[in-house]
């Protein structure tokens, strides 16, 4: 028998909240669009931050989540769209630019990247 979880959403953008059920074996971002919630998203496979959460309380299962990197999913941070429910849920929405800061800034801060051209010289 598959277990269903509360998934309480607060989508900082919007500054909606929402409250889902979502099964155990369905990823979170999928099943809350089926419910009629809409929320950020760009590649739906893990790669990207788009979708990212802070998880407030509770426990998420990311085994597909290549965009985020161990440390910050030890940070308390995941992502949405290759997530399962493990517990029942709190989670708050943040801003992609910011987790790609938190996860990449440090690089960049301290000129560990000697080629390529910053996106916006093009």
């Amino acid at each position: 028998m598959t277990r269903s979880y509360t998934i309480k959403i607060h989508n900082r953008k919007t500054g909606s909240r929402h409250t889902v059920t979502v099964p155990e074996n369905r990823y979170i971002l999928q099943n809350v669009e089926n419910q009629g919630v809409e929320l950020p998203f760009s590649c739906r496979n893990g790669a990207c931050t788009a979708c990212a959460v802070r998880v407030v309380s509770g426990e998420l299962h990311q085994p597909e989540a290549m965009g985020l990197s161990p440390e910050l999913q030890k940070q308390g941070y995941a992502l949405l769209c290759v997530s399962y429910a493990r517990s029942n849920v709190e989670v708050e929405t943040q801003d992609e630019d910011e987790v790609y800061e938190l996860q990449f800034g440090r690089f960049f801060a301290k000129s560990k990247v000697r080629f390529g051209l910053p996106l916006d010289e093009e």
